[in-house]
This record gives C-alpha cells, structure tokens and sequence, in this order.
C-alpha cells in the first residue's frame, strides 16, 4: 500500500483517473477530462450503496436515472442546466482498501465488458468516487459522460460548498478521509515507538 494514501495526504480517486487515461492512451485514444461534478456524483453513488456488497465482494444496489438528477447531482451542487449524458459506469467493491493500481485491475477492469467500456471512443469525460465503511468493504465508483469540459456537470462556487465527510472524489483536492484509520493510528505509535527507542539509546 502506498504510504502516501495511508497518512490521508493524497487522493486515489485521481491516481484511478491517471490510470484510466494511461490505459486509453496506450491504445491510442484520448485522455477523458477528469470532471469534479462527475466524481462527486460518483461518491454519492457508493455512498448510497454502502452496505450492499455480497461475499463475492459485487455490489448489489442499481439505481433509476432520476436518481442522478434527482438525489446525487442536486447534493453534490451540480447545475442542472449542465447535466449532461452519463454515458457508462463501472462499481466494484472489496473487502479490504486496495491501492489505485489494484483497485482499478482486481475491481473496476476485471471483464472485457468493463475494459470495452473503459476503452470507447464517445466518452469524454470521468469522474471517480470511493468510500469505505469503518471495518469494510469498500466501494469504487467510476462514471463517463460525452460532454464538454467545463461546460457539463459544472458545481456551484466550483464545488466550494460540498462537505465531503467521508470518502473522496477525483477532480477534488480534498483529501480522502474516512479510510485507513487504524492504519495512521498504528504507523503514529509505531512511529513514536521508533522516536523513544532512539532517544533513549542516545542518552
């Protein structure tokens, strides 16, 4: 695991989207703009599914179209004169966190239907949303649309008066939070621990 996700200072969900373009580009197609409205939109879809992952660690929750338009673009401050066209989305959940890298190939890209997804020609634009529960599972959400960058999905006061209290979202930087708590608290004690041994070998 990447330590630098682990003490909360960055945001995977834009390292899934930097892997998402390298993958596009690699067979030559364009990079997708990374929208912020389709990220927070993202979020607020496996936030909205949290505790519906199964054993087999697939999501087990589907939502109408007037979900997005209705519930998560009026939440995340979405204009809704800039709503544009959802064209394709990917969910996957696990058990435990994954890094961006293993996230994307062991639960977002694990199909030819995901990767032919992944890889069509009329997107334009991506957004990335995770969260996860305190002992598990944890969510990944990745939604595409074919419109304009800045003009479709705009946030309000550019996204200045959402509360992410939890998880996070690509085009933000916000950094995650919510997840691998127990991690930073061990690597502090750990950390700490190190610092008094040392200092107590000096004296």
């Amino acid at each position: 695991m990447k330590l630098r996700f682990v003490i909360n200072k960055e945001n995977p969900a834009n390292d899934i989207v930097d892997i998402i373009n390298k993958n596009r580009t690699d067979r030559k197609l364009p990079n997708l703009n990374d929208s912020p409205g389709l990220g927070c939109m993202a979020l607020q879809y496996v936030e909205s599914c949290k505790g519906n992952c199964t054993d087999n660690n697939v999501v087990n929750c589907k939502f109408l179209d007037d979900d997005f338009t209705e519930v998560f673009a009026p939440n995340c401050g979405v204009e809704l004169p800039t709503f544009g066209t959802i064209t394709g989305h990917i969910v996957g959940c696990q058990r435990k966190y994954l890094e961006p890298s293993l996230a994307f190939s062991q639960v977002l890209v694990v199909d030819k239907n995901s990767l032919s997804l992944l890889r069509n020609k009329s997107h334009t634009e991506v957004g990335v949303g995770l969260v996860g529960l305190h002992k598990g599972p944890f969510f990944w959400c990745v939604l595409f649309s074919n419109g304009k960058s800045n003009s479709t999905f705009v946030l309000e006061n550019r996204g200045a008066g959402i509360e992410q209290k939890k998880g996070c979202y690509s085009g933000s930087s916000t950094p995650c939070s919510g997840v691998q708590k127990k991690n930073v608290v061990f690597l502090n004690i750990f950390f700490m621990c190190y610092v008094f041994i040392l200092l107590f070998t000096l004296l």
